[in-house]
């Protein structure tokens, strides 16, 4: 059950959404807050272990970084150079502007109370402590100078704000002090303010371990260097007075802009504009919640923010260093319990996995079943003698990638490798580059797909001769060719031989890296060419059944749903008797429940242990009951701006296990899912089911079975 203050605070901020009228579009923007809300509110439940709390209050933070860098910083330029238009919801710029700080607020100060008054005692009761500087033993506070003395000082960059030193630039979510100062300098300078720059986080560790033989009894004692910093910053200024030293932290635009159609050289545009993104615009300012007015009003002045822009912080000014915590505290009981993903029984370890998929398709649901068998098609590819081509999109991998290693391998071995790298995907595209000139080094062929269309999809082909043919194996998922997200990502992944599948891919591929137009596709539905259509085409069909008195319903699992035209199509469905199941995680621009127009709709939201990241699309289609996996959201971007594909699932076994796992087993779930009602408000549905097969967690549910193997 939510605790009390879970209930309340879930409430309250939910109570500034309320629905202005009879629309039935729910602001974009806002419903993103709300996802960020729930996962604040896993840190509220007293029924997740410990440190996992703490890391789903680490999450939140990070969210709420990423919202400001991207989306708010965009509602900003709309709102300063007047070329905002109204949203979905008819909201202008400055009204979501407004609505998005109170929700905002209401969200940081929650954090904060849920730190101060629930988790760290909480942890200090289990013999975890993070000490104060007021409770530091003198041992400690020898320690921790000369720590500073050792360790820090040396790093730190101190500016005097005077005519001779301007304002330093300051780094985008960079940690830094505001501090007041009397008295004079060695030269006979006077200066009443300085600022003090803070290294990023791998030069210097936020999270510290005192020494155990320091740590008076118990298990775990800890510091965090703004401790260390502010018990010690009288050395930053030898013969000054220190009166005051308050963090604050900046949170800019995030955003790159290159104009692809004007450069020459994609991938060297976007790394020259990468240096950029730490000194875009500022959008949020969080201060110590002890700085005076004075020097709060001067730090928004200098940023040119506005008063509803900066956040007061009861502690750390990035709540997501203290997750780190989780990673120096070895006490199993306060985790979630480890698991082994299982691997499919037609894939044992010494298993010929291209005879295992002529014989049939293999699904793979991470994270409960492991990655590795993507893995193992790469690796083998790359030293099968009779293998001849791979081909891959990477969208993000990550900077240190066994998937990366994999085809460098095999381009190094001969194999004729072609890689697709999408140079744009957010916060990815150092990582990207890199690999990309790495690929290309080792002898790859790489492209960076298709100007102003993201390639998103996530596909793989080997080739290889058989006999006096070529057959060709691949690999479609939902999510990202990223082992280390595979482990709490959840997400499918369909392995293949078949010919008709296998030729679409092929000539996806060739779109990608040459020019032409695609051919009727056989199977595979690829956007932005045809997969809109196919969708809104798939719903109506199941309002012609409806009308004409057949059975129609459909079920549908992805991460966001905002595309207006599909939308209207799920609003006519509804209306002519379509029963509607959604469960998406994150942003849903539709109001469901409204008599008359979406009141066979009903929306869940399911957060829990894993991020919810598959994509299922399930018909009824006059009883054939269609199913597909897809790489898209329900978002214009993804059907309209992106390269992405939806692949049917034609295997009756492997139909129900998508079916089941991907939809039927979350829509049953009694622990982590959220409904979401026709007032926009999110309400847990946790015991509100006694006749669900489901006990608990769908995940949980999930976690048991997939270790049995199967098929």
């Amino acid at each position: 059950m939510p605790s009390s203050l879970e209930t309340q605070v879930v409430a309250d901020l939910a109570s500034a959404q309320s629905p202005s009228g009879p629309d039935l579009h729910l602001n974009v923007e806002l419903s993103q807050l709300s996802f960020h809300e729930r996962v604040l509110a896993q840190a509220m439940r007293e029924d997740v272990p410990l440190l996992e709390r703490l890391r789903f209050l680490s999450i939140s933070s990070t969210n709420l970084d990423e919202f400001f860098e991207v989306r708010v910083s965009s509602i900003k330029q709309q709102a300063t150079y007047g070329v905002g238009y109204p949203g979905i919801d008819g909201r202008s710029p400055r009204a979501l502007l407004s609505e998005i700080a109170a929700r905002a607020h209401a969200i940081v100060k929650t954090q904060y109370e849920l730190l101060n008054e629930q988790l760290l005692p909480a942890l200090r009761s289990q013999g975890v402590r993070v000490l104060e500087p007021e409770e530091w033993t003198a041992a400690q506070r020898a320690w921790a100078r000369s720590y500073f003395e050792g360790a820090v000082l040396p790093l730190l960059n101190a500016t005097a704000l005077d005519p001779a030193h301007p304002f330093p630039n300051v780094p985008n979510k960079r940690l830094n002090y505001i501090v007041e100062l009397s008295g004079q300098d060695a030269f006979g300078r006077e200066a009443d303010i300085a600022i003090v720059s803070v290294p990023a986080p791998r030069v210097l560790q936020r999270v510290i371990r005192i020494p155990p033989s320091l740590a008076s009894g118990v298990p775990f004692d800890f510091v965090l260097l703004g401790s260390v910093i502010e018990g010690n910053i009288d050395l930053v200024f030898p013969g000054m007075e220190v009166r005051g030293a308050y963090q604050f932290r900046l949170t800019r635009n995030s955003d790159l802009w290159v104009d692809e159609e004007e450069v020459d050289d994609l991938l060297h545009a976007i790394a020259g504009e990468l240096p950029r993104r730490n000194f875009g615009d500022a959008v949020r300012l969080e201060v110590d919640r002890w700085c005076p007015e004075p020097l709060t009003r001067f730090l928004l002045e200098e940023f040119e923010l506005e008063p509803q822009d900066l956040y007061r912080t009861d502690g750390p000014v990035n709540l997501h260093r203290v997750a780190a915590l989780a990673g120096e505290v070895s006490l199993p009981q306060l985790k979630y319990p480890p698991f082994l993903p299982a691997t499919p029984a037609r894939l044992p370890t010494d298993a010929d996995i291209f005879a295992v998929l002529r014989q049939g398709d293999v699904l793979l649901h991470h994270p409960y079943q492991s990655f590795a068998p993507v893995l193992e098609l790469l690796r083998r590819a790359a030293h099968d003698p009779d293998t001849l081509a791979i081909k891959m999109t990477l969208y993000r991998t990550g900077a240190d990638s066994p998937i990366g290693e994999a085809l460098v391998q095999a381009a190094t071995r001969g194999k004729d490798v072609t890689v697709v790298v999408e140079l744009r995907a957010r916060f990815d595209e150092e990582a990207n580059i890199d690999w990309a000139q790495r690929l290309q080094a080792a002898g790859a062929n790489v492209a960076y797909g298709v100007v102003g269309r993201k390639t998103h999809t996530k596909m793989l082909v080997v080739t290889r001769r058989e006999g006096d043919r070529l057959k060709s194996y691949t690999h479609l998922g939902t999510g990202n060719y990223h082992s280390k997200t595979s482990a709490f990502y959840t997400d499918f992944g369909l392995l293949t031989a078949d010919d008709s599948l296998t030729a679409d891919v092929h000539d996806l591929f060739r779109q990608l890296t040459g020019l032409g137009r695609l051919p009727q596709p056989r199977k595979l539905i690829a956007a932005p060419f045809s997969l809109a259509k196919h969708i809104e085409a798939s719903i109506e069909r199941e309002i012609v059944a409806a009308k004409s008195g057949r059975p129609a319903w459909l079920k549908a699992r992805m991460n966001s749903l905002a595309d207006p035209a599909l939308i209207a199509a799920l609003v006519r469905a509804s209306q002519a008797g379509v029963q509607i199941d959604l469960v998406v995680r994150g942003i849903c621009a539709l109001r469901p429940g409204v008599p008359g127009f979406t009141d066979n709709i009903r929306v869940r939201s399911v957060v829990g242990r894993f991020l919810e990241h598959s994509r299922v699309f399930v018909f009824c289609a006059d009883g054939a009951e269609l199913v597909w996996l897809s790489s898209a959201d329900w978002q214009t971007r993804n059907l309209h701006r992106r390269v992405e594909t939806c692949v049917p699932i034609e295997d009756a076994a492997l139909k129900r296990r998508v079916v089941e796992e991907g939809i039927e087993m979350l829509l049953a779930d009694r622990s982590d899912a959220w409904e979401l009602a026709a007032n926009g408000h999110y309400v847990r549905i946790a015991n509100a089911m006694p006749q669900s097969s489901i006990q608990g967690s769908a995940q949980t549910a999930l976690l048991a079975r997939l270790t049995v193997e199967r098929r």
